[in-house]
Formats: structure tokens, C-alpha cells, sequence
């Protein structure tokens, strides 16, 4: 059974008043004395508290570096990746996803992966500078298969309005139909197929460069709107005025 709490009430009368002031100041000279008694501890121990606390500094400025001399190796290794077509083939799709993150990271995009059950259409995204926010959608899949025109309906239906993409792209190591191409290329959803995927990873050409991705257009600030001015009645005609 959960434990009823004692509704709080304002003290009423001079002796609730006293008893109230005695247990306030009582209170007050306890923390005086707890911080007193502490700062003397820290005072007859600083050496220990000081070793400590630069112990920590260090221990923490130690992470950070190697925490960047990673990043900084790891860039310096995407800069120069190179994944040949039979490679990609034998990926799983997961592996794929993350094979297109790390090509947009060595394009210069800040990229993630983000495919699961659930993703709504996005397995990558990824933020440039100058030319916004991009999604992909990956279908990894044999050479024979061809992507259909439904994936591209899906990715169009969230890209904009749950994602909030300036650009989305398809990629598959396979092909794409005929009306997958063409409503993609009607609807402003760029596809990347086997040819395109082997001048962007084997290559090395940039994605943004490949499919001629605009930059993303400064976007023009919003004017308060004007108040509204009160309407003068219009006088009736033939009626005389003072």
C-alpha cells in the first residue's frame, strides 16, 4: 500500500510560529556546520583532492584525444575508399547500408545509418553544408532483379514529411524498371543503379557530383505579417454630413 503524504500547511498561531522558526534555525546551523566541517576536510586534504581531480582531467583529455585521432584516421581512410561491384554483391543488406554511409561520409557528408524495422523508407541520412539533408534507400539484391516502381512511391511519401529531406535517392547494386526510372525522374527521386554505383564507389566520383544535386537554396526569412487595419465604413450616397 503506497504511503498517504501529510498535506503541508502554513503555520497557524505564535506557538506553531515559534516551533517553526526554532526547527529553521536549527536546519540553517546544521548545513553551517556540515559545510564548515567539509571545507576543513577538503582543507587538510587538498593534495589528495587536487591529485584526484587532475587525475580526472587528464584521464579525460587522454579519451578525447584518441577519441579524435580516430576520427581523423578514419576520415583520412574514407578518403580514398574504393569497394569494387563483387565486393558489394557479396555484402549483406545491412553491410550495404553501411558501405552507402560511409561513401557519403568520404563525399564530405556528415552520415549515419539508420535502416531498421520501421525506418519509414530511409536507411542512410545525411547532412551537407551546402546541399542539405539527403535519404537513401538501399535494395541490395542480385544482379538479375530490378527495383519496381513502389519503392520509389514509399520513399516520395517520407522523405519530405518525415525526414525532412532537401534530395532522396534509391540505390541498389541491381537495376531498376523502366517506370521506376521514369517516375523517379518525374517526381525528383534520384535512383542510383549497378553503372551509377560503379562510378560512385569503384570510380570514386562524388554522389552530389553523379546525380547533379542542386545546392540547397537560402531559405528567405518570414516578415511578420502586417496588422490588420480597421475598415472605414464607406459614407451612403445622396445622405448630407454636418
Amino acid at each position: 500500500m503506497a504511503r498517504r503524504r501529510l498535506p503541508l500547511r502554513r503555520p497557524r498561531g505564535p506557538v506553531e510560529i515559534l516551533a517553526a522558526g526554532v526547527l529553521t534555525l536549527a536546519g540553517t546551523a546544521w548545513l553551517l556546520q556540515t559545510a564548515t566541517t567539509a571545507g576543513r576536510a577538503a582543507v587538510r586534504h587538498w593534495p589528495v583532492l587536487a591529485l584526484t581531480a587532475l587525475t580526472a582531467a587528464l584521464a579525460a583529455a587522454a579519451w578525447w584525444l584518441r577519441r579524435r585521432a580516430a576520427a581523423r584516421a578514419r576520415t583520412r581512410r574514407l578518403a580514398t575508399l574504393r569497394l569494387s561491384l563483387p565486393g558489394i554483391d557479396a555484402l549483406s543488406d545491412q553491410d550495404f547500408e553501411f558501405v552507402l554511409r560511409d561513401l557519403l561520409v568520404r563525399d564530405g557528408w556528415t552520415a549515419r545509418q539508420v535502416g531498421r524495422q520501421g525506418d519509414q523508407a530511409a536507411d542512410v541520412i545525411g547532412d551537407h553544408p551546402r546541399l542539405g539533408r539527403i535519404v537513401v534507400q538501399a535494395k541490395h539484391t542480385t544482379t538479375a532483379r530490378k527495383v519496381s516502381s513502389h519503392v520509389m512511391y514509399q520513399v516520395k511519401g517520407t522523405a519530405g514529411p518525415v525526414h525532412h529531406a532537401d534530395c532522396a535517392v534509391v540505390v541498389t547494386n541491381g537495376s531498376f524498371t523502366r517506370d521506376a526510372r521514369a517516375w523517379g525522374d518525374k517526381h525528383h527521386i534520384h535512383w542510383v543503379d549497378r553503372d551509377r554505383l560503379r562510378a560512385w564507389a569503384e570510380h570514386g566520383i562524388a554522389l552530389h557530383d553523379l546525380l547533379h544535386l542542386p545546392a540547397r537554396a537560402a531559405r528567405r526569412p518570414r516578415h511578420p505579417r502586417p496588422p490588420d487595419v480597421p475598415r472605414v465604413p464607406e459614407r451612403e450616397e445622396g445622405r448630407s454630413h454636418a
